[in-house]
């Protein structure tokens, strides 16, 4: 299954990125460009090195912490 469909990176090729030591999705854009076009593929990436074992993101965390939904949670007015 494609994760970017903007370079045409597929789950496996993401998977071999994680394998190989990629612990970020900066770090999975420099070995395969997955996530550096429209972005849109960036969240199954992150979820993809949740499911690996590596640390979620920051913004995920400060979410968490502030017992939001996710980083796009609409704000109170």
């Amino acid at each position: 299954m494609y994760v970017c469909m903007c370079h045409a990176v597929t789950e496996a090729r993401v998977k071999q990125e994680i394998d190989e030591g990629a612990t970020t999705p900066r770090q999975i854009a420099r070995g395969c460009k997955a996530g550096t076009d429209c972005g849109s593929c960036v969240r199954r990436i992150q979820t993809m090195l949740g499911e690996s074992g590596a640390r979620p993101c920051p913004t995920a965390r400060l979410a968490e912490r502030l017992g939001l939904a996710g980083p796009a949670a609409p704000q109170a007015a």
